[in-house]
């Protein structure tokens, strides 16, 4: 360990460092920091292991062959680091996407264009013949209001309100408008609409569609939704607007069929002082059906679980219980995230934090805290600390789906926040693919993670 600890701590320039140091217990909180950077960035492993998951698997819709594949992934790598792990049962929705989606519009000049779209995830289908129909552009739920039953009764409605560009950070343009393509199906149906089509929630133009959760009403027919790519969203607005009468045309033939039984995957490092005190780490293992999930949530996965591998590597022993979470079904659900909280009041589990990784494998840029006033203010206390390595945002703020049913009054949830500008060009969509995340990127997520999860141990919160 000595011979181990000089060499580590002769690549630390920054930092002055005693000469008697003698264990990892003894380096002061810069240098520990430090290493961990090092560490990730010379024998990290979270890029190798997402390779595996998005290969050999690839993407994970919960109640999937696949997601059952990646659950027996997540357990045998757990293993392979000797934690404790376990599988949590939780019944999850079972929906299936079908054969490829077609469509296209035709205009009353004889135009017939071919979109790209997909089907939103838990649609019903439009059977085999399709839906064709004229189709009204609308901007907001207010639009549709004002349309009335009278102009919209029979026809396919298309939502094509396009994600604020203001806003630097982009989740805010996607909280903006992600309300569309959750209930536009509801809100179409309202006023006798045949279908629902939604423009894809991506600041760029592309031939991507994205899809993502949607839900009915029971009191309402059940329409079916689907994604169209910007870059169709935006031929589709102009043919409408030269004031071309427009049908639009869509085939999906997706299903959904009852619930099964699929798992959490828990994996933990028991504390040496304070067993009891659980500081939670995760992400979600299920991905959308497109791509491979690299991005959401794969990256999110791999991080937490490099955490623990950087501690071993380091040879820090924790003082609270540090336990990595894979939950399941956040997609379409939150069935992991919920089962995981009702377990854990039922056991009488203190969790005094939780650190939730679903924003990408991108630059490091901060960690949104939900909690207390006192929580706030002890984590930014650590900027100087953290800033170095671009840490330089932590602020106030959501935290992460599959952490927030954890809420207490007396804990803190935490967000990574990676830099957000790329994110939703992949997000949902084809293109989150592994070729997309970059190794020291997300190299140093991790080991951003691992930094904030140190502290908290060391001071608690």
């Amino acid at each position: 360990m000595r011979a181990f600890l000089v060499s580590a701590l002769l690549s630390l320039p920054l930092f002055s460092i005693a000469q008697d140091v003698t264990s990892v217990d003894q380096l002061d909180d810069q240098n520990a920091i430090s290493e961990l950077y090092r560490l990730t960035l010379t024998e990290g492993r979270s890029y190798y292991w997402l390779k595996d998951l998005c290969f050999d698997i690839g993407a994970r819709l919960s109640g999937s062959p696949e997601a059952d594949s990646a659950v027996d992934w997540a357990v045998a790598l757990m293993q392979s680091l000797d934690l404790d792990v376990s599988k949590q049962p939780v019944q999850v929705p079972v929906w299936r996407r079908g054969e490829k989606e077609i469509g296209y519009y035709t205009t009353s000049s004889g135009e017939k264009e071919k979109v790209r779209l997909c089907a939103l995830g838990g649609s019903v289908s439009t059977g085999d013949e399709g839906i064709k129909a004229p189709v009204i552009e609308v901007g907001d739920w207010d639009e549709l209001e004002q349309l009335g039953r009278e102009q919209v009764q029979g026809k396919i409605v298309f939502f094509n309100e396009k994600m604020p560009a203001e806003n630097l950070y982009t989740f805010h343009s996607y909280g903006h408008c992600v309300k569309h393509r959750w209930g536009g199906a509801v809100e179409a149906a309202k006023y006798g609409a045949v279908g629902a089509i939604v423009r894809s929630l991506s600041l760029r133009i592309d031939p991507y569609p994205h899809t993502g959760s949607m839900h009915y009403e029971a009191a309402l027919d059940s329409i079916p939704a689907a994604a169209i790519s910007t870059m169709d969203a935006e031929a589709l607005s102009a043919a409408l607007h030269r004031g071309d009468e427009v049908e639009f045309y869509f085939r999906q033939t997706c299903d959904t069929l009852p619930d099964k039984e699929s798992y959490n995957v828990v994996g933990e490092m028991r504390g040496s002082e304070f067993p009891d005190e659980v500081i939670l780490v995760g992400g979600h293992l299920d991905s959308w059906d497109l791509g491979h999930g690299a991005h959401d949530d794969g990256a999110g996965v791999v991080q937490s679980l490099a955490v623990l591998d950087l501690f071993q590597k380091l040879g820090y022993q924790p003082k609270r219980t540090i336990r990595v979470v894979f939950f399941m079904n956040e997609e379409n659900g939150l069935r992991g995230a919920k089962e995981y909280a009702r377990l854990a009041e039922a056991s009488g589990q203190n969790h005094i934090a939780a650190i939730e990784s679903d924003r990408g494998g991108f630059t490091p840029r901060g960690f949104h805290v939900e909690g207390s006033e006192k929580a706030l203010h002890m984590i930014q206390s650590w900027e100087h600390i953290l800033e170095p390595y671009g840490l330089h945002q932590i602020d106030k703020g959501g935290s992460g789906a599959d952490i927030g049913p954890l809420k207490t009054d007396d804990n803190v949830l935490i967000g990574f926040v990676p830099d957000s500008q790329r994110y939703f060009d992949h997000h949902h969509a084809e293109t989150d693919t592994f070729d997309h995340v970059n190794q020291r990127e997300l190299e140093l997520g991790a080991a951003s993670i691992a930094a904030l999860v140190y502290l908290i141990d060391r001071y608690g919160i």
